[in-house]
């Protein structure tokens, strides 16, 4: 199955590259695009609006991976739970979370690897922050409500991306944030043609992914803000995936 590679070594390394790496580590030329860097942390820092947050606010993270907007997310909520479908993403972070570091390596060239070590983001209280396994498409009955919820490049990840938007409104409470990113790169590998929200013809008109979650969360969500949020993901020294993708921003209806 596809959905294996998230459980496999080089998934975990180049996650905690992406994550928690240095600008240094992930991109070691003067050139190249360095707005793409930091990717996890831009999602929140771009997108929550933390004023608009109580107090006492509940923060959920779904398709966590290894856990770095989860922790960004505790800098402005009092309780976040990540949640990943990969179970060895889920226990590499919560090994950070316990250790407050976690060595690892990372592709060079070739066989050649380089050491590095992913560390708790300072500042951060790791006490209000929960890691756990679970399914986006079938999640818990008891998780709760939530004053944000954060899915970063997961709906193109999922077997059934509408039953995932579907239970939305439950989790999001009245004036609560939900924040969607997603390079929309619909693949039959891990979304059944029929399943995709956009990227193909209907009607002799395209069908685009912005479109389909608007017509599907319009009836519980206010669209706020929709930007371009450009990530890269590093392979080795020598081969990146530079990505586009879009966020979209919604308040959950009264």
């Amino acid at each position: 199955m596809a959905g294996n590679f998230y459980e496999t070594d080089r998934a975990v390394s180049e996650y905690l590259l992406f994550h928690y790496a240095t600008a240094s580590e992930v991109l070691p030329y003067a050139f190249g695009p360095k707005e793409a860097l930091n990717y996890p942390v831009r999602c929140v820092t771009e997108c929550l609006e933390p004023a608009a947050l109580p107090a006492d606010a509940r923060g959920l993270d779904l398709g966590c991976a290894v856990g770095r907007a989860t922790f960004e997310l505790a800098r402005h909520c009092r309780e976040v739970i990540g949640i990943d479908y990969s179970h060895r993403f889920i226990d590499t972070a919560n090994r950070l979370k316990d250790a407050g570091a976690v060595d690892y390596t990372y592709a060079v060239e070739g066989e050649l690897r380089a050491a590095a070590t992913a560390r708790l983001p300072e500042g951060v209280d790791a006490s209000r922050v929960r890691f756990e396994q679970g399914d986006a498409r079938n999640l818990r009955a008891d998780l709760g409500v939530f004053d944000v919820v954060l899915a970063a490049n997961l709906i193109d990840r999922l077997r059934e991306p509408r039953l995932f938007l579907a239970r939305l409104p439950e989790l999001v409470k009245a004036g609560g944030q939900l924040i969607l990113t997603s390079p929309y790169t619909w693949l039959e590998e891990y979304t059944p043609r029929d399943n995709w929200l956009g990227g193909f013809e209907q009607g002799g008109k395209p069908v685009r992914t912005f479109d389909t979650l608007n017509e599907l969360l319009a009836p519980h969500f206010e669209l706020k803000a929709r930007k371009d949020l450009p990530f890269l993901i590093r392979e080795h020294a020598r081969k990146f995936q530079w990505s586009v993708a879009e966020a979209t921003v919604w308040r959950r209806k009264s």
